[in-house]
């Protein structure tokens, strides 16, 4: 063992050491150094010493984690090797060959170096299996916010924890801190939510409290926020804060007392406010739900109504590159929605050539 990790865990004796069932402190009888194999009382500084020797993993697990100052992260990386779920030998054990963990879309993946320090590893979860040298292989992480700005399609990214993340790259050989800097880079602001739910501390602003901050051209949404009824709240969080758009776990609601009917979702990270995309979307909503009702007429066969009702669904859900050509069977299938455009759409785009009546917004 290095004597360091000696020097600095003598010192910590004097206020006492309580750690991953590491106990060590001092008193006028001498050192105390107990775990839960073995326990000794009255030791010299030598013996102390020599009984530290025999115990290293101990003695090197509590400096490493001792030496990372941030509780966020020390926290973070702590749940990543399940320190919570399983004692320090078996720890150690797995640590071996490697202990991952999902966090969202990002598979991180911890391994015991020497001298009870920690090596972190972070791809794509779908790329778990692949091999490294089919990966593009980073060791800076603020190589993160330029590989996470596109999605696989090379599209920008506006909602960083939207289900989107792009595949085929690996960070490898990354520290505690590199580690951290990197997922937070991905996920922005995620582990210290996470860590402040866990502590009892995080300070979530509903959306009663959020619109009524919105000044300019948000401004606008305040008028939308009126009256008993909070249905066109659920409406924006069923649009957008479920889990197929979002991998936060929505905990705000509509005030404190209020809550919305639609499930916040299972991902591990908190969501504590609605987000600039939700307030922008919102705004855009708030000014369509205010135009006046109309009636149209339209004669549709029951195959066309449910053609269109497809069409909805798959664009809602993301699945129009799903639907393949040849596939005609499916409603949002891209000839048969041409056939249907081709057959009710005039030249100017109206529905069954009726066009969308504005009279009574001017």
């Amino acid at each position: 063992m290095h004597e360091p990790q000696l020097v600095a865990l003598r010192e910590a004796a004097a206020s006492g050491v309580d750690y991953d069932g590491l106990v060590v402190d001092y008193d006028d009888d001498g050192y105390r150094f107990e775990t839960p194999e073995a326990s000794h009382d009255g030791l010299s500084a030598a013996e102390f010493d020599d009984v530290a020797n025999d115990h290293p993993r101990y003695v090197s697990n509590w400096h490493y984690w001792s030496h990372i100052r941030s509780d966020a992260d020390r926290a973070f990386l702590r749940w990543v090797e399940g320190a919570e779920d399983r004692p320090l030998v078996e720890r150690y054990e797995a640590l071996e060959t490697g202990v991952s963990r999902s966090w969202g879309e990002v598979l991180v993946t911890a391994e015991r170096a020497g001298d009870g320090e920690r090596r972190y590893h972070l791809r794509h979860e779908d790329d778990a299996d692949v091999p490294l040298d089919d990966l593009e292989v980073h060791d800076d992480p603020l190589d993160a916010r330029r590989l996470v700005k596109h999605d696989d399609k090379g599209r920008y990214r506006p909602l960083k924890t939207a289900p989107t993340l792009p595949h085929g790259w690996a960070f490898t050989d990354l520290d505690g801190r590199e580690c951290t800097r990197a997922v937070d880079l991905v996920y922005p602001a995620t582990i210290t939510n996470w860590h402040l739910e866990r502590e009892g501390e995080l300070d979530v602003d509903h959306w009663a409290e959020a619109i009524e901050r919105q000044t300019g051209i948000y401004g606008v949404v305040k008028t939308w926020n009126r009256g008993e009824s909070h249905e066109h709240v659920n409406w924006v969080a069923e649009a957008c804060c479920d889990d197929s758009q979002c991998l936060k776990r929505r905990e705000w609601q509509y005030d404190d007392e209020t809550d919305l009917d639609v499930d916040g979702g299972d991902g591990v990270f908190p969501c504590r406010e609605p987000c600039s995309l939700v307030i922008a979307a919102a705004r855009k909503w708030t000014r369509l739900e205010g135009e006046e009702p109309q009636t149209y007429s339209f004669e549709l066969t029951p195959s066309e109504k449910e053609q269109l009702e497809d069409i909805v669904d798959a664009v809602a859900d993301d699945r129009t590159d799903e639907i393949r050509e040849a596939d005609v069977n499916e409603g949002a299938n891209r000839y048969r929605a041409r056939f249907l455009r081709a057959k009710l759409m005039d030249d100017d785009g109206n529905l069954c050539g009726v066009p969308t009546d504005r009279a009574t917004e001017e």
